[in-house]
């Protein structure tokens, strides 16, 4: 499998997945998470991806800062709806690292390893994220404001037409190329 090579300097997230010990899926319980897992679950990247694996991993450090992080014992909260703007594909990248869902997700083994009403949306909450320790309640604020990535003049064209399925080889070169991440410095900076 061919991607952009930045993705693999990327710092990744360690946390401790007691389900997944108790079930043996990994020795110690021990999950990483990379920004790659991140691209290969949403299935493309670009900065509302990057900006959610970038909020997740600081909040993350933040509300564990002399521990593993456990994966399962954390709430996640939205400021806005579920189906407003980019929340949800947020949402899926928070899901996936923390394992937090709302409705859908691991119903736990009896009354351990749920998963299931640890993710919140319409939140009031004063920034966009919320993520909150279960066992002792400290949570942090968080938001992403991509505005400071550079966007190339290019690009709105290039979407246009890959809409309308008439990019030639060098125009669809061009614009994977930017998509991904690779032509522009500011995406590169985690």
């Amino acid at each position: 499998m061919k991607y952009p090579t930045f993705f693999d300097t990327i710092e990744t997230i360690t946390l401790y997945d007691p389900l997944s010990e108790v079930l043996g899926a990994f020795e110690k319980g021990e999950i990483i998470f990379s920004y790659l897992d991140v691209v290969k679950s949403a299935g493309h990247s670009c900065p509302t991806i990057a900006g959610a694996y970038l909020m997740v991993r600081e909040g993350l450090k933040v509300l564990y800062p002399n521990a593993i992080p456990e994966r399962g014992g954390i709430k996640v909260f939205f400021k806005e709806a579920q189906k407003e703007g980019t929340t949800s594909v947020v949402a899926n990248v928070f899901s996936l690292i923390t394992g937090a869902t709302d409705s859908w997700g691991f119903k736990g083994l009896g009354a351990h390893y749920k998963r299931t009403d640890l993710m919140f949306f319409n939140a009031q909450i004063p920034l966009h994220v919320r993520m909150q320790r279960m066992d002792t309640g400290k949570f942090v604020d968080v938001a992403y404001n991509p505005s400071g990535i550079e966007v190339d003049p290019l690009m709105q064209p290039l979407m246009q037409k890959l809409l309308t399925e008439t990019l030639n080889a060098e125009e669809k070169n061009a614009f994977f190329t930017f998509v991904a991440g690779e032509g522009r410095q500011n995406f590169r900076i985690f």
